[in-house]
C-alpha cells in the first residue's frame, strides 16, 4: 500500500505547472499535516496589486521581523515557531489565532531560497513536532528537485524561441559588445540592435543584458 507521504511525492513529480502545486498539492500537504492552512509559493511570482497586503507580506518575509523566515534563509531547512521563539514572543510577532502554530520549509534552486511551503494550525490545536519537520524536509527535497527541473525546461523553451540573428546578437552581447559595435559587425543599424534586444528580453522574460547572458549560458 502506498503511503500518504509517497502520494505527495508522486503528485509533486507529476505536476506540470506551479499552479498545479498551489491548487492541488498544497491542500494535500495541509491534509497530511492536519493544518488549518497550507500553501506553496515562489518569490518571483509575488507581484500583488493590493499594496496593503503587499506590505503585510513584506513584513512576514522579513528576516529582521520574522525568525522563521530568517531560519529558512540561513539554514535551508524546515522549521516551526517553537524552535526559534517562545510562545509569548510568537504571539506578539503573529497574533492571528489561525497562525498560532506555523511550520515552513524551503524550496531551493541553484543554492538559493526560491520559495516556501508552509502550514499553520490554530491555537486550540497541537504544535508541529520533529516528525512533522522530518516529513516536510522530504517534501521540500521533491519540491526543490521539481523547481530545478522545471526551471531548466522553461529556460530551454524560451531560448529556443530566438531566431538565428537574435542568437548572433546574444553571442556578441556575451562578448561585451555595445549596440553600436554589434550593429557594425552584423551590418545592421544600432536601432535595429536595440529593437532586437527588446524582443529578446520579452521572449526570454528577462530585464537586462546580464540576465539574458546568464540564462543562455545556463542552458549550455
Amino acid at each position: 500500500m502506498t503511503s500518504p507521504l509517497k502520494l505527495i511525492f508522486e503528485a509533486i513529480n507529476q505536476s506540470q505547472e506551479r499552479h498545479n502545486l498551489r491548487s492541488q498539492v498544497a491542500p494535500t500537504i495541509g491534509e497530511y499535516f492536519a493544518a488549518t492552512r497550507s500553501a506553496i509559493f515562489f518569490f518571483d511570482q509575488l507581484h500583488l496589486g493590493n499594496r496593503d497586503f503587499q506590505k503585510i507580506l513584506n513584513v512576514a518575509l522579513s528576516v529582521e521581523h520574522n525568525p522563521i523566515a530568517r531560519y529558512l534563509v540561513e539554514r535551508h531547512f524546515p522549521v516551526h515557531e517553537g524552535l526559534v521563539v517562545t510562545p509569548k514572543v510568537w504571539s506578539l510577532i503573529c497574533p492571528r489565532p489561525d497562525h498560532w502554530h506555523v511550520m515552513a520549509g524551503p524550496i531551493i534552486n541553484s543554492g538559493q531560497l526560491v520559495g516556501v511551503v508552509g502550514c499553520t494550525r490554530e491555537k486550540s490545536m497541537t504544535s508541529f513536532d520533529m516528525q512533522n519537520l522530518a516529513d516536510l524536509s522530504a517534501i521540500c527535497l521533491h519540491l526543490s528537485a521539481w523547481s530545478a527541473t522545471n526551471s531548466l525546461q522553461h529556460q530551454s523553451l524560451r531560448s529556443d524561441r530566438l531566431t538565428p540573428r537574435e542568437l548572433q546578437i546574444a553571442e556578441l552581447v556575451a562578448l561585451g559588445r555595445t549596440n553600436a559595435q554589434i550593429g557594425i559587425e552584423l551590418w545592421i543599424t544600432e536601432n535595429s540592435v536595440k529593437q532586437a534586444l527588446k524582443r529578446m528580453f520579452r521572449k526570454l522574460e528577462v530585464s537586462s543584458r546580464a540576465e539574458m547572458v546568464g540564462q543562455l549560458s545556463a542552458k549550455q
